[in-house]
């Protein structure tokens, strides 16, 4: 009979999963995967875990070994809050380039599972701020962060104006349209992933970089996420939804412009102040 492997060698080939089907370049990413301990974060087992097909069932035991695959564990069932899924966040946070050193908003920490691995990349010298809207999970986040004083959970209601400047602006729950709060936090240099979601969960990964001369938009990749609370409208969520309709001028993206300018055939999506535009950086 097959030796079953220990918690150790379970988290260091869910990393190496991790690694061949998200195609990871930063190595630090698959030893953060392979560091930071999951159970932590999702409460005791056995656990709900979710198939997008059949819906969620329940791990046969409490064995930690259960949560190192690439599934989503549920917060809270009820209302359909999980954990994220680990290759899609080891995917986007390789491409966004987190570096030892940056300041990383995270909107939307949940129990801080992925605060956690943001930490780890960004180092002692980094910082993460987590925003959280629900008081028991920013409670339960900062209380499974302790090891990693880089990071800080601040509970927030809604979208609020945030101090500083940050590298990287990440949300972790689907907006209407992309909050000014969080685009005018982006540090020169600074990269956002916001998802956009229509009438439904499902929408699309927003990818903004922030240069002297602009914000360059792009569409990432379709997504499904939680409603983001205080960043959804439903005249925007409909705007969005019908602009889902056209998948090739979404793929056009540029630009976010946030200039007085009228509807024009360059603008994808235009908004209250904002539009994500075909046009090019100028």
């Amino acid at each position: 009979m097959a030796r079953a492997p220990s918690l150790a060698e379970a988290r260091r080939w869910f990393a190496e999963e991790l690694r061949a089907i998200c195609h990871l370049g930063d190595e630090r990413i698959v030893e953060a995967f392979a560091t930071v301990p999951r159970e932590r974060f999702v409460g005791p087992g056995p656990w709900r875990v979710l198939h997008l097909a059949e819906g969620y069932w329940t791990t046969p035991d409490a064995d930690p070994r259960r949560l190192y695959h690439n599934v989503l564990v549920a917060l809270d069932e009820s209302s359909g809050l999980n954990t994220g899924e680990p290759s899609l966040w080891a995917y986007y946070f390789d491409r966004l380039g987190i570096k030892a050193g940056d300041r990383v908003l995270q909107v939307g920490t949940g129990s801080g599972y992925f605060t956690a691995i943001l930490a780890e990349l960004v180092g002692p010298s980094g910082r993460v701020l987590g925003l959280e809207v629900d008081a028991s999970l920013a409670t339960a986040a900062k209380r499974n962060l302790a090891d990693w004083p880089q990071a800080s959970v601040r509970l927030v209601e809604g979208v609020v104006p945030v101090t500083g400047r940050w590298d990287a602006v990440i949300a972790f729950a689907g907006a209407s349209a992309p909050p000014a709060a969080w685009i005018d936090a982006l540090a020169q240099g600074g990269r956002a992933l916001i998802p956009l979601t229509g009438s439904e969960r499902w929408g699309f990964m927003l990818r903004l970089d922030r240069s002297a001369t602009g914000i360059g938009a792009r569409s990432a990749g379709r997504v499904g996420f939680f409603p983001c609370a205080g960043a959804r409208d439903d005249a925007e969520a409909a705007a969005l939804t019908r602009a889902l309709a056209d998948p090739a001028g979404q793929r056009e993206i540029k630009t976010l412009r946030r200039d007085a300018h009228r509807p024009a055939k360059t603008c994808w999506l235009h908004g209250k102040g904002w539009c994500l535009s075909k046009r090019e950086l100028h």
